[in-house]
Protein backbone atom coordinates (compact mmCIF):
# COMPACT_ATOMS: atom_id res chain seq x y z
CA UNK A 1 0.00 0.00 0.00
CA UNK A 2 2.37 2.10 0.69
CA UNK A 3 6.52 2.29 -0.06
CA UNK A 4 9.26 5.04 0.74
CA UNK A 5 12.51 5.49 -0.86
CA UNK A 6 15.24 7.57 0.66
CA UNK A 7 13.10 10.13 1.76
CA UNK A 8 13.97 13.45 3.58
CA UNK A 9 12.93 16.37 5.14
CA UNK A 10 15.19 19.84 5.97
CA UNK A 11 13.99 23.07 7.41
CA UNK A 12 15.88 25.70 8.21
CA UNK A 13 15.16 27.67 11.57
CA UNK A 14 17.28 31.14 10.91
CA UNK A 15 20.62 29.81 9.18
CA UNK A 16 20.51 26.17 10.73
CA UNK A 17 19.69 23.56 8.72
CA UNK A 18 17.10 20.85 10.58
CA UNK A 19 16.76 17.22 9.30
CA UNK A 20 13.24 15.95 10.76
CA UNK A 21 13.38 12.83 8.02
CA UNK A 22 17.13 11.56 7.63
CA UNK A 23 16.94 8.69 4.41
CA UNK A 24 13.74 6.90 5.23
CA UNK A 25 13.03 3.82 3.25
CA UNK A 26 10.13 1.10 4.61
CA UNK A 27 7.16 -0.69 2.72
CA UNK A 28 3.74 -0.69 4.30
CA UNK A 29 1.52 -3.93 3.23
CA UNK A 30 -2.08 -3.14 2.74
CA UNK A 31 -4.25 -3.90 5.82
CA UNK A 32 -1.12 -3.04 8.35
CA UNK A 33 -1.89 -1.56 11.58
CA UNK A 34 1.52 0.81 12.43
CA UNK A 35 2.28 2.49 15.29
CA UNK A 36 5.08 5.52 15.30
CA UNK A 37 6.69 6.10 17.96
CA UNK A 38 9.20 8.58 19.98
CA UNK A 39 10.26 11.36 21.72
CA UNK A 40 8.97 15.06 21.46
CA UNK A 41 10.87 16.26 18.22
CA UNK A 42 11.99 12.59 16.88
CA UNK A 43 10.17 13.18 13.31
CA UNK A 44 6.98 11.03 14.12
CA UNK A 45 4.55 13.28 12.84
CA UNK A 46 6.49 14.68 9.84
CA UNK A 47 6.83 11.37 8.43
CA UNK A 48 2.75 10.85 9.00
CA UNK A 49 2.52 14.55 7.14
CA UNK A 50 4.98 13.53 3.95
CA UNK A 51 3.12 10.16 3.71
CA UNK A 52 -0.10 11.32 3.68
CA UNK A 53 0.65 14.47 1.66
CA UNK A 54 -0.21 17.32 4.11
CA UNK A 55 3.43 18.08 3.59
CA UNK A 56 6.42 17.67 0.80
CA UNK A 57 9.50 16.15 1.41
CA UNK A 58 12.57 17.92 0.62
CA UNK A 59 13.59 14.30 -1.66
CA UNK A 60 12.71 10.88 -1.99
CA UNK A 61 9.78 8.58 -3.22
CA UNK A 62 6.26 7.77 -2.26
CA UNK A 63 4.51 5.47 -3.89
CA UNK A 64 0.60 4.90 -2.57
CA UNK A 65 -1.04 1.72 -4.10
CA UNK A 66 0.63 1.96 -6.84
CA UNK A 67 0.55 5.85 -7.52
CA UNK A 68 4.11 7.80 -7.90
CA UNK A 69 2.82 10.89 -5.83
CA UNK A 70 5.94 12.99 -7.34
CA UNK A 71 3.82 12.93 -10.78
CA UNK A 72 0.81 14.86 -9.12
CA UNK A 73 0.36 18.33 -9.04
CA UNK A 74 -1.31 20.51 -6.39
CA UNK A 75 -4.62 20.07 -7.39
CA UNK A 76 -4.40 16.56 -7.84
CA UNK A 77 -2.90 16.06 -4.70
CA UNK A 78 -5.59 17.23 -2.70
CA UNK A 79 -8.00 15.02 -4.88
CA UNK A 80 -6.25 12.17 -4.44
CA UNK A 81 -5.79 12.88 -0.84
CA UNK A 82 -9.49 13.66 0.16
CA UNK A 83 -10.53 10.43 -2.50
CA UNK A 84 -8.19 8.37 -0.82
CA UNK A 85 -7.33 8.93 2.83
CA UNK A 86 -9.07 9.61 6.35
CA UNK A 87 -7.67 11.98 8.40
CA UNK A 88 -7.51 12.09 12.57
CA UNK A 89 -6.12 14.56 14.41
CA UNK A 90 -5.99 14.63 18.55
CA UNK A 91 -7.88 18.01 18.76
CA UNK A 92 -11.01 16.59 16.82
CA UNK A 93 -11.02 19.60 13.97
CA UNK A 94 -15.12 20.05 14.41
CA UNK A 95 -16.98 22.86 13.21
CA UNK A 96 -18.58 24.13 16.11
CA UNK A 97 -21.91 25.21 14.77
CA UNK A 98 -22.30 21.69 12.83
CA UNK A 99 -23.88 18.58 14.34
CA UNK A 100 -22.18 15.27 14.14
CA UNK A 101 -23.75 14.63 10.74
CA UNK A 102 -22.96 17.96 9.16
CA UNK A 103 -19.50 17.49 10.21
CA UNK A 104 -19.16 13.91 8.70
CA UNK A 105 -21.56 15.11 5.66
CA UNK A 106 -19.22 17.76 5.08
CA UNK A 107 -16.28 16.19 3.32
CA UNK A 108 -18.42 14.33 1.02
CA UNK A 109 -19.87 17.40 -0.29
CA UNK A 110 -16.61 18.53 -1.30
CA UNK A 111 -16.00 15.41 -3.09
CA UNK A 112 -19.34 16.98 -5.09
CA UNK A 113 -22.08 13.69 -3.61
CA UNK A 114 -25.13 14.98 -3.91
CA UNK A 115 -27.18 15.50 0.07
CA UNK A 116 -29.23 12.76 -0.01
CA UNK A 117 -26.13 10.35 -0.60
CA UNK A 118 -24.27 11.82 1.79
CA UNK A 119 -26.74 12.13 4.66
CA UNK A 120 -27.19 7.87 4.10
CA UNK A 121 -23.55 7.89 4.20
CA UNK A 122 -22.75 9.94 7.09
CA UNK A 123 -25.48 8.13 9.66
CA UNK A 124 -24.25 5.14 8.52
CA UNK A 125 -20.79 6.23 9.35
CA UNK A 126 -21.94 7.13 13.02
CA UNK A 127 -23.23 3.88 13.61
CA UNK A 128 -20.06 2.65 13.04
CA UNK A 129 -18.84 4.28 15.72
CA UNK A 130 -21.85 3.71 18.02
CA UNK A 131 -22.91 7.56 18.01
CA UNK A 132 -26.36 6.66 15.49
CA UNK A 133 -28.15 8.18 18.72
CA UNK A 134 -26.28 10.96 18.67
CA UNK A 135 -26.35 12.70 14.97
CA UNK A 136 -28.20 15.92 16.02
CA UNK A 137 -25.66 16.68 18.50
CA UNK A 138 -23.27 19.97 18.16
CA UNK A 139 -19.79 19.39 19.38
CA UNK A 140 -20.52 20.96 22.57
CA UNK A 141 -22.92 18.80 23.43
CA UNK A 142 -21.01 15.75 23.16
CA UNK A 143 -18.10 14.09 25.49
CA UNK A 144 -14.18 14.51 23.89
CA UNK A 145 -14.55 10.69 23.59
CA UNK A 146 -17.61 11.21 21.34
CA UNK A 147 -16.51 14.66 19.45
CA UNK A 148 -13.00 12.03 18.22
CA UNK A 149 -15.37 9.27 17.60
CA UNK A 150 -17.19 11.80 15.08
CA UNK A 151 -14.23 12.22 13.55
CA UNK A 152 -13.36 8.94 13.10
CA UNK A 153 -16.77 8.82 11.33
CA UNK A 154 -16.08 11.53 8.89
CA UNK A 155 -12.36 9.97 8.00
CA UNK A 156 -14.12 6.95 7.13
CA UNK A 157 -17.03 7.76 5.68
CA UNK A 158 -16.07 8.08 1.97
CA UNK A 159 -14.41 4.34 2.49
CA UNK A 160 -10.96 5.85 2.32
CA UNK A 161 -7.93 3.18 2.24
CA UNK A 162 -5.61 4.79 4.28
CA UNK A 163 -6.46 5.97 7.99
CA UNK A 164 -3.55 8.47 9.07
CA UNK A 165 -4.34 9.07 13.32
CA UNK A 166 -2.06 11.74 15.10
CA UNK A 167 -1.70 11.64 19.09
CA UNK A 168 -5.45 10.68 18.59
CA UNK A 169 -6.40 9.92 22.44
CA UNK A 170 -3.99 12.85 23.73
CA UNK A 171 -6.77 14.67 24.76
CA UNK A 172 -9.24 11.84 26.06
CA UNK A 173 -9.08 9.74 29.48
CA UNK A 174 -8.44 6.10 29.44
CA UNK A 175 -11.64 5.07 28.77
CA UNK A 176 -12.43 7.10 25.84
CA UNK A 177 -9.21 6.26 24.87
CA UNK A 178 -9.65 2.83 24.72
CA UNK A 179 -13.27 2.83 23.20
CA UNK A 180 -11.12 4.77 20.11
CA UNK A 181 -8.38 2.58 20.09
CA UNK A 182 -10.75 -0.71 19.57
CA UNK A 183 -12.72 1.12 17.13
CA UNK A 184 -9.18 1.28 15.03
CA UNK A 185 -8.56 -2.30 15.44
CA UNK A 186 -12.38 -3.11 14.47
CA UNK A 187 -11.87 -1.41 11.41
CA UNK A 188 -8.34 -2.58 10.68
CA UNK A 189 -9.44 -6.13 11.50
CA UNK A 190 -12.82 -6.18 9.79
CA UNK A 191 -12.72 -4.02 6.89
CA UNK A 192 -8.79 -4.03 6.49
CA UNK A 193 -8.05 -0.67 6.33
CA UNK A 194 -4.50 -0.03 6.54
CA UNK A 195 -3.89 2.32 9.73
CA UNK A 196 -0.76 4.50 10.28
CA UNK A 197 -0.82 6.04 13.94
CA UNK A 198 1.46 8.01 15.93
CA UNK A 199 1.06 8.09 19.49
CA UNK A 200 3.13 8.32 23.16
CA UNK A 201 1.53 5.71 24.58
CA UNK A 202 3.78 2.92 24.50
CA UNK A 203 1.07 0.37 25.68
CA UNK A 204 -1.44 1.70 22.66
CA UNK A 205 1.83 1.06 20.02
CA UNK A 206 1.60 -2.18 21.01
CA UNK A 207 -2.25 -3.19 19.96
CA UNK A 208 -0.52 -2.68 16.52
CA UNK A 209 0.93 -4.83 13.93
CA UNK A 210 3.98 -3.57 13.64
CA UNK A 211 5.56 -0.55 15.29
CA UNK A 212 8.41 1.97 14.32
CA UNK A 213 10.32 4.01 16.55
CA UNK A 214 11.93 7.18 15.51
CA UNK A 215 14.62 9.18 17.02
CA UNK A 216 16.25 12.08 15.33
CA UNK A 217 14.43 11.68 12.19
CA UNK A 218 15.69 7.80 11.64
CA UNK A 219 13.72 4.73 12.18
CA UNK A 220 15.78 3.20 15.29
CA UNK A 221 13.72 -0.04 15.35
CA UNK A 222 10.88 -1.96 13.35
CA UNK A 223 9.29 -3.92 15.23
CA UNK A 224 6.62 -7.01 14.48
CA UNK A 225 3.94 -7.33 17.50
CA UNK A 226 2.04 -9.80 18.63
CA UNK A 227 -0.88 -7.63 19.28
CA UNK A 228 -2.05 -7.04 23.05
CA UNK A 229 -5.59 -5.64 24.04
CA UNK A 230 -6.18 -2.25 24.68
CA UNK A 231 -5.31 -1.33 28.25
CA UNK A 232 -6.41 2.21 30.14
CA UNK A 233 -3.98 4.29 31.08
Amino acid sequence: MITVKHLLKKFLMGETELIALNDLSFEIPTGQFISITGRSGAGKSTLLYNISLLDKPTAGEIIIDGQNIAELDDKARVIYRLETFGFIFQDYALLPTLTAKENVILPLLMQGIDQATASKKAEVALDRVELGGRIDNLPNQLSGGQQQRVSIARSIVHNPKILFADEPTANLDSESSKTVLEIFLKLNKEEKLTVVMVTHERDYAKIADREFEMFDGKIVHDVMHKRTKVKKQ
